[in-house]
């Protein structure tokens, strides 16, 4: 009997552990440099963390994970200056956790925690066209995902299947990828090894599952969102200021997937 309860125990200790962290053996890091409007867009850059094991890989933006962390460790709560708060704000603050078969997303917005499953059926197309980035010898690669066509360049010289964001199933860790606008041009600029378990990788392991397309209703919704700011700002000249570029950027709105597919 003490045998059972032990097993029972060892199981609901792994699981939650699954649920929250993520096992690390290496780490790709990329800059990220986009435009989020398409009327006088201009160019912006942000950065991301992708931890890599054999089997799967989990992304998530560089600055929610130092915040992550800082919260894990009771080092920065919700409670904690506005003004530091927004140090780390981003609008890439998604988790993304891929495996062979799916994609497990973790969205926050406006405070609220979603979550949705996405198949991972990338299709690529596989060119002869190489090139030389950094040390590494890259092949090129494209696909149609998402309302974008993506160009992506990997190296059969880090033979790991992922890559930034959603990009992944090529035969060596993509180093770069873009649309072909080039309004996202991922790029990697940091590659170690690093053996450690991230407590903080998924700070949301609670989040209510909804469809992906509900997701797309959110985070419009939530740009021109005057709630917002009403609680943050107190200053009317501010909040007005705040108010009228958050209906220009809901115009033009530019997201990285302009197609659920």
């Amino acid at each position: 009997m003490k045998l059972y309860y032990t097993l029972i125990l060892v199981f609901f200790v792994a699981l939650i552990k699954a649920q929250i962290g993520f096992d690390v053996v290496y780490e790709a890091d990329y800059k990220l440099t986009y435009k989020d409007q398409t009327v006088n867009a201009v160019t912006q850059e942000d950065a991301f963390a992708l931890l890599i094991n054999e089997k799967e890989s989990y992304y998530k933006n560089m600055k929610k994970y130092i915040e992550d962390s800082l919260k894990f460790e009771k080092k920065l709560n919700d409670k904690s200056d506005f003004r530091l708060g927004m140090k780390y704000a981003t609008d890439f603050s998604e988790y993304i956790g891929t495996t062979s078969g799916k994609l497990y997303v973790t969205v926050p917005v406006s405070n609220k925690a979603f979550k949705y499953e996405e198949v991972n059926n990338i299709d690529w197309w596989l060119s002869n066209e190489s090139k030389k980035i950094g040390k590494y010898k890259c092949q090129k690669a494209v696909c149609k995902r998402y309302g974008r066509t993506w160009i992506a360049w990997f190296t059969k010289e880090i033979p790991f299947p992922f890559g930034p964001y959603k990009f992944n199933k090529l035969p060596g860790l993509i180093l770069e990828v873009y649309d072909d606008k080039k309004d996202y041009v991922f790029s990697m600029y940091s590659f170690r090894k690093r053996k450690y378990f991230a407590k903080s990788a998924n700070m949301e392991a609670k989040a209510t599952p909804v469809k992906k397309s509900k997701i797309f209703d959110y985070q419009r919704k939530e740009i021109a969102d005057p709630n917002t700011y009403n609680k943050l700002v107190t200053d009317a000249e501010t909040l007005r200021f705040l108010m009228k570029k958050a209906q220009e950027r809901a115009k033009n709105y530019n997201p990285i997937e302009l197609s659920i597919n």
